[in-house]
């Protein structure tokens, strides 16, 4: 292998996606506006939920239920009457719906056990779980309240002392951030590699290549330094900019310890996006495997779910897998401000999956060179 030749064949890459604007929008809207909306669009906990309360008692008691349910954690309650609860739920007006029955008060004082009915739009999940949970125990402590004529106290013998480590605020901003950007260094590494690949065969030039003198290995490893160079910049300038800088999400680690992770990341999924390549004819056809591949890649690896709550034959495939690795160690760093002597093991599986994947990858693309020659 001549590196002169890589070096020159890799710069010719970084021309042609210059010359792109789609590609160079989509790296810059994956690693700034993607990153943000992802982080900031999901609640930090129930807010604003729309309620609406049915209310047949009408005593002092619903009273209070009433004016318990105000912002930020609900919007001011619409009162309706009972034949319009099922119709606003079903237009998806309404999240909550609570129905207080007739003689609620009354009940209650006599020692018996009334109802409330909660109705639930479970569709909207981010709010439907916690949410219920936040109802009834705003209900149970109205209806304390009302019935010992104070706000009940703790009585629990034993203190639980809470101490939030890594993330004291409980933001959910601070982890989704991060997790985001780990998942687009993944999906624009193989994306950029692969449609690379496929603008060669589609615009002729691959045999243009290919009565030069370069070889196929010299082709595609300066196609995956070059591509693995802009979103590993990419990647950092995101960091700074977008999660240290506009989102002020306090990174614990050292980056230039994540950057090199990233590289041996981008060395395995750059590999996996010339193989993609290979397999796909068109670029459209590209574009539906990638979805294919994308999605459980980032769905299994451990950055939206914990690898611990997925079954055993799950996480036995995803072991195999570099995001799965990648992001054990983007979380130790930048979360827990780990160092080489903890994520060395996730370094090494990196790198021999991303040797597996080379090598396979070469395979196929000198084959595919072969057909064409």
């Amino acid at each position: 292998m001549r590196l002169t030749n890589v070096l020159h064949l890799g710069v010719k890459e970084l021309r042609a996606l210059a010359r792109d604007p789609i590609m160079l929008l989509l790296i810059v809207y994956a690693l700034t506006l993607a990153v943000y909306a992802s982080a900031t669009t999901m609640p930090e906990s129930l807010s604003r939920a729309a309620i609406a309360i049915v209310d047949e008692d009408r005593s002092p008691l619903s009273a209070r239920i009433v004016a318990a349910f105000y912002p930020p954690y609900f919007l001011p309650p619409s009162m309706i009457t009972d034949a319009e609860m099922d119709t606003r739920m079903d237009a998806g007006l309404d999240t909550f719906a609570l129905n207080i029955p007739p003689n609620f008060q009354r009940d209650l004082l006599a020692g018996r056990r009334p109802a409330i009915l909660l109705n639930v739009d479970a569709t909207r999940m981010s709010q439907a779980f916690s949410g219920s949970g936040y109802v009834q125990a705003i209900v149970n402590v109205e209806v304390a309240t009302f019935l010992q004529h104070h706000r009940p106290r703790d009585t629990s013998p034993v203190e639980l002392v809470l101490r939030a480590r890594f993330n004291p605020e409980l933001r959910r901003a601070w982890f989704g951030a991060i997790i985001e950007v780990v998942n687009q260094v993944t999906m624009l590494a193989i994306i950029l590699t692969g449609a690379a690949l496929i603008r060669e065969r589609e615009h002729g030039t691959i045999e243009h290549l290919l009565v030069m003198p370069v070889t196929p290995f010299e082709i595609m490893v300066a196609k995956i330094w070059s591509m693995g160079l802009v979103v590993l910049v990419a990647c950092a300038l995101s960091l700074l900019i977008v999660v240290q800088g506009l989102m002020r999400v306090p990174i614990q680690g050292s980056v230039a310890l994540f950057l090199a992770g990233a590289a041996v990341h981008l060395f395995a999924v750059t590999a996996l996006g010339i193989f993609l390549g290979t397999v796909a004819r068109s670029m459209p056809q590209f574009a539906l495997m990638t979805i294919l591949i994308i999605l459980p890649l980032e769905m299994l690896s451990g950055g939206m779910t914990p690898r611990e709550s997925m079954p055993d034959f799950v996480r036995f495939v995803m072991s195999a897998a570099p995001t799965t690795h990648f992001v054990a160690l983007s979380q130790a760093i930048l979360y827990r401000g780990a160092g080489i002597e903890v994520v060395w093991p996730q370094f090494l599986a990196l790198a021999a999956i991303g040797a597996a994947l080379f090598g396979y990858a070469w395979f196929r693309f000198r084959s595919m060179v072969g057909t064409m020659g």
